[in-house]
C-alpha cells in the first residue's frame, strides 16, 4: 500500500481520538495509491474490538467509488496490543478477500502502523510505503 503521509496521519489522528476503545475506517486508492480515508464509527464501543455499521460502511463504499476510486483497506486499532490481526480479525476477514487490513497499534504510548492480507486463514504482512 502506498498512503501519502498526511492521509496516514489522519488515521493515526483517529486511532489516538478514539482510544481506548478501536477506532475504525475504510481506505479508498486510485491504482494502489491512497487517495481517501473514511472514519467510520465502532459500534461496539470496545477497546477489544471494532464492528462498522452496514448502512454506513455501504455509504463510505459508495462514496469512495463515486470519487473514481476503489475499497482499498478497512483500518483499525489495537490499543493494548500490537498491530498484528486478531482471531477477531482474521474471521471478519473472511467477508473480504483481497481487501488490506490496515492497523494502528497503540500499547504503551507508542504508535506503529502495519498492513496484512488475510486469506484463507492465512495472514502475510505487505508493505506500507508512506510518501
Amino acid at each position: 500500500m502506498r498512503i501519502p503521509q498526511d492521509l496516514l496521519d489522519r488515521i493515526v489522528e483517529h486511532a489516538r481520538a478514539d482510544a481506548p476503545n478501536e477506532c475504525c475506517g475504510l481506505v479508498g486508492a486510485t491504482d494502489g495509491v491512497v487517495t481517501s480515508v473514511h472514519p467510520a464509527r465502532n459500534v461496539k464501543a470496545s477497546p477489544l474490538a471494532f464492528e462498522i455499521h452496514g448502512p454506513e460502511a455501504i455509504r463510505i463504499i459508495d462514496e469512495i467509488e463515486d470519487g473514481g476510486g476503489e475499497l482499498a483497506a478497512m483500518y483499525h486499532s489495537h490499543t493494548r496490543t500490537e498491530p498484528y490481526p486478531s482471531q477477531t480479525d482474521r474471521n471478519f476477514a473472511v467477508n473480504w478477500p483481497g481487501l488490506e487490513w490496515l492497523i494502528v497499534g497503540l500499547a504503551n504510548g507508542e504508535v506503529s502502523v502495519r498492513s496484512f492480507l488475510i486469506e484463507g486463514g492465512a495472514v502475510r504482512e505487505v508493505d506500507v510505503d508512506v510518501r
